[in-house]
């Protein structure tokens, strides 16, 4: 075994380590007959409200893929883009280094449609960028409505949140400027970034914010129903702990995401509503991702063997 693969397996198993007892620290205090009251308390109609904001946020992870290709002058249709995007990212999203196991399937599904090793990791690569720029904008715009939260969690007065929320929020406005003066590639040093459009520059800012605010809605949904939160402070919760999650890069956020929650809403964020709001986003788009893999892994392959077939047939037709 390399070098290399004992690093990815050691951050792997202390990733679960991690996982397993952040999971145990907020278990700990709730017995099981509570655990499932407060689930149950959770109204049918605010979960099914909550899976219409989980269905929207992964249409605009879609747009993702699709902002990416259009940026590479490629050209596939909208329903291919939509199943290879939600089965990557339902099960990215769990399995953990979305990235790499994203990625992973990305490829699976572009390279049967013509794309190159090449332009996938360039698809990867803007996807990971709007992923950022989304979670910034969203996050300086939760630093200066909602200081006191952040303030809190990170320890600062609310005047300094907001000079954070402040040049947060010029990154996205660098960004599309550099996109709109320079169109075509940056260089800094020896790295060079071919930047996008600046109209896809400027998509990925609102549609990555976009797609953050529909995560937030979910996990408002939820939080909503154990007492009166703002939803800005939802916002908050989940900017902070998704990036705790891109920071640890444990599977699923397990744990991180329930103790930052904790932490930001302590009163609401009753376990039921973690519960509820993790098998909203995380676990029915997993089974649903799933089921789409293996769907299209079985078609995918017939079609392979139909085309195989063929080209046997023509190619004992031209020997006669």
């Amino acid at each position: 075994m390399s070098w290399k693969s004992i690093i990815w397996n050691g951050l792997l198993v202390a990733a679960l380590c991690l996982a397993v007892f952040l999971l145990y620290r907020i278990f700990q205090r709730y017995s099981l007959d509570e655990i499932v009251q407060s689930v149950r308390s959770i109204p049918f109609s605010t979960f099914c409200t909550a899976l219409l904001f989980t269905a929207a946020s992964y249409l605009c992870l879609s747009c993702f893929d699709l902002l990416a290709i259009r940026s590479l002058g490629k050209s596939l249709p909208y329903r291919n883009i939509l199943l290879a995007s939600f089965v990557s990212l339902s099960l990215g999203h769990n399995i953990g280094f979305a990235g790499l196991s994203s990625g992973a399937f990305r490829y699976r599904y572009y390279s049967r449609w013509g794309l190159t090793a090449e332009d996938v990791a360039k698809v990867i690569l803007f996807c990971g960028v709007t992923v950022g720029l989304g979670l910034i904008t969203l996050g300086g715009l939760a630093m200066i409505i909602n200081p006191g939260d952040a303030g809190r969690l990170l320890r600062i007065d609310l005047a300094s949140v907001r000079i954070f929320g402040s040049l947060a929020l010029v990154v996205p406005v660098v960004y599309t400027g550099l996109a709109f003066f320079i169109r075509g590639t940056l260089r800094l040093w020896r790295w060079s970034f071919q930047l996008p459009r600046f109209s896809i520059s400027v998509a990925q800012v609102g549609i990555g914010t976009i797609n953050f605010m529909f995560v937030s809605a979910c996990l408002h949904q939820m939080l909503s129903t154990f007492g009166d939160v703002a939803f800005f402070r939802s916002v908050t919760a989940y900017v902070l702990a998704n990036s705790a999650i891109l920071a640890t890069h444990v599977p699923g956020g397990l744990g991180v995401l329930e103790a930052t929650v904790s932490y930001v809403v302590p009163k609401e964020a009753s376990i039921g509503a973690l519960i509820a709001f993790r098998c909203a986003y995380f676990f029915i788009p997993l089974a649903l991702g799933t089921t789409l893999l293996v769907i299209s892994e079985v078609i995918f392959r017939r079609k392979s063997r139909g085309a195989d077939e063929e080209a046997d047939q023509r190619a004992e037709a031209q020997s006669v």
